[in-house]
């Protein structure tokens, strides 16, 4: 969805000393804006400069008065840019991260002139820190395994890393917001996000950027995700509503306790959504717990209460357009994989900016917010195994996650269903077509839309034996265009 809000490529451009966190900050945003639906890919110049240079020696290769390496590393940039264009102009990216120090201006100037020549955007993230014990955990943590040091101690790599960034201090020249660069679009992240500055926001995909740098914290902590204890309708196989837990169910909301004991979890938060299975689960905690609407289930429409055999029996071409593209496909009154995604990414901020926190979801929820820290495609998505009463413990590391799985040993049915083998063939699925409401357009006023919250005033439905009908279900040709996407809850 946020692909079709930008109206030409953009190139995030990269600038700061070694071991500020340039490629931390690279592949985190690449990540986010992947996952929100815009096409990104990170350029590091340090990989050009490794295949152009096959052996590293020492610092000397960033003396300024170096010429030949000086010429060399230009040489690694322009070759740089040339993919960036052929990114995208010819493969369809739409963001490119240009990852590199660019710390003078004449560097920023060919970068400038080459965005310009392209009809590209340009937004600049300077990473500005001055804290010397940040600085030393960023060289120990991630460039003692760099390529550059392989099988050298950790004495020796800080001592040639800091003359390293002494090199570049000779040259580098700031972003000036006041004058010289007054009218350049950039942020400027200071001491790992105490501060921040913020200068010419041009469009939404800028914007964007800036309110995700300005939420993402570098701190030690875990995420721990999980389903609700198995409910009746995972027993009768039945999709969505908002029935209790099985009483497996309850014996995984014991176990869950006792694994929060066992892991001395004091400090922990606990969020559910507001659906009663996930409460139910949380209150056999005996912590406080927060409630969050938007981390209810997938809205499955008017599918909402049936099986999947009652699916395919009754809405046979909605079947088969859920299995042709599981993440776009969209249930009739109901979601798609993609607008789940929508709705969790003020989840995904509050998760970079708190400390450990269980969240305690769905199935399909809690997908999405794995293929975010595990920069897995829109394509993977849908098919994540996240079985019931199991545990997952997410660490961020340097460039990437660490999971952890914990099995509580407490039995439930399996609700993962597999890609299928066979790609549904065009001829078996109708044009597609894009619901932009909450209901078709065409839909009839026999659709039903059950509630998936039950208060007062509003008592819950008997739960149907025979499906909604929808007379509208065949689409006309005027429609249109649609989002395939097959969910699974």
């Amino acid at each position: 969805w946020a692909s079709y809000m930008t109206n030409s490529p953009t190139v995030i451009v990269m600038i700061g000393l070694p071991a500020r966190g340039k490629t931390y900050m690279s592949k985190k945003l690449t990540r986010y804006l992947n996952w929100i639906g815009v096409p990104t890919k990170v350029f590091n110049l340090g990989v050009y400069r490794r295949e152009a240079v096959k052996s590293y020696k020492s610092y000397d290769f960033f003396r300024h008065d170096n010429k030949e390496a000086m010429q060399i590393r230009k040489q690694c940039a322009l070759v740089a840019l040339e993919d960036v264009k052929a990114y995208l102009n010819e493969e369809g990216g739409q963001i490119a991260v240009f990852d590199a120090t660019n710390t003078t201006r004449e560097r920023r100037g060919l970068i400038l002139n080459f965005a310009q020549d392209n009809a590209y955007k340009v937004f600049f993230v300077e990473s500005i820190c001055d804290d010397p014990d940040v600085i030393a955990t960023n060289i120990l943590d991630v460039k003692v395994s760099s390529p550059d040091y392989p099988e050298r101690d950790r004495e020796s790599v800080m001592e040639d890393f800091l003359k390293r960034i002494e090199c570049y201090k000779v040259t580098y020249q700031l972003l000036d917001p006041d004058e010289h660069d007054k009218n350049l679009s950039f942020i400027q992240v200071i001491n790992v996000g105490r501060r921040f500055l913020v200068n010419r926001v041009q469009d939404y995909i800028q914007s964007k950027i800036v309110y995700y740098l300005m939420n993402i914290h570098v701190h030690s902590h875990s995420i721990y995700l999980c389903r609700h204890g198995e409910s009746h309708h995972n027993v009768e196989g039945r999709i969505g509503g908002d029935s209790e837990l099985s009483e497996r169910g309850k014996q995984f909301a014991a176990a869950l306790k006792g694994f929060v004991e066992e892991h001395r979890l004091s400090d922990l938060k606990v969020w559910t959504s507001q659906l009663r299975r996930t409460i139910q689960t949380a209150e056999e905690l005996g912590v406080p717990y927060e409630q969050w609407k938007i981390l209810n289930e997938i809205d499955a429409g008017v599918c909402e209460e049936m099986t999947y055999k009652m699916i395919e029996e009754t809405y046979p071409e909605e079947f088969a357009m859920r299995d042709h593209d599981k993440y776009h496909y969209r249930y009739p009154g109901g979601e798609s994989y993609q607008d789940l995604v929508q709705r969790l990414e003020p989840v995904i901020m509050e998760l970079e900016r708190q400390g450990n926190v269980l969240v305690i979801c769905h199935q399909a929820v809690m997908r999405c917010l794995l293929a975010y820290f595990l920069d897995k495609s829109a394509d993977d998505l849908p098919y994540l195994k996240c079985p019931l009463h199991t545990v997952l413990k997410l660490t961020p590391v340097a460039y990437g996650c660490k999971v952890d799985m914990f099995d509580l040993k407490v039995e439930a049915v399996n609700t993962h269903k597999d890609r299928p083998l066979n790609q549904v063939t065009t001829d078996a699925v109708p044009p597609a077509f894009h619901r932009r409401n909450s209901f078709t357009p065409l839909s009839s006023q026999d659709q039903i839309k059950r509630p998936r919250l039950y208060s007062v005033g509003n008592p819950p439905q008997t739960r149907m034996s025979q499906a909604p009908t929808l007379p509208s279900m065949q689409f006309s040709e005027a429609s249109e265009g649609a989002e395939l996407l097959q969910s699974e809850v």
